[in-house]
């Protein structure tokens, strides 16, 4: 029996799925723990951000995968560009190509804002995710990420 994945934007009923797949990504993230409050609170600043988009992907009405993007602007560019966040696809859903529907999803966001460029952090020991991004044909660049916490 096949089932139909549908990709959709996000809405506060779909909270608690989002904030376990949350979950699952950062606990295989160095840089992050998982802490289901901020998360909650991080999706919901974004639900209610019009310069930022949740795509959920629906499977026989579960959420099974998710990716957030947010507009910003890019002197580099001159315009907007999308970071892309939080892509994350549950474990036993994996392998079935909704990874790139929602990737495409998000491709949609960026145009219909005009953006010239979608840009990523990815975990560096995330070998899974580093080829799934290289054979959805996203590139890697010389660039690293740095941070400073603030609080």
């Amino acid at each position: 029996m096949s089932t139909t994945v549908h990709i959709r934007n996000a809405n506060s009923a779909d909270l608690i799925p989002m904030t376990d797949l949350l979950k699952s990504l950062f606990s295989i993230e160095k840089d992050f723990t998982a802490d289901g409050s901020r998360q909650m609170q991080g999706l919901r600043m974004l639900l209610g951000n019009p310069r930022a988009r949740i795509l959920v992907a629906e499977e026989q009405g579960e959420v099974v995968g998710m990716c957030t993007g947010q507009i910003v602007i890019s002197t580099a560019e001159g315009g907007p560009s999308i970071l892309v966040e939080d892509v994350v696809v549950r474990t036993d859903r994996q392998g079935k190509g909704i990874g790139s529907m929602l990737m495409e999803a998000i491709l949609g966001f960026a145009e219909e804002n005009r953006a010239t460029r979608l840009q990523l952090l990815a975990d560096c020991d995330n070998t899974p995710a580093l080829k799934f991004y290289d054979k959805i044909g996203w590139d890697k660049t010389s660039m690293i990420c740095l941070r400073k916490a603030n609080a």
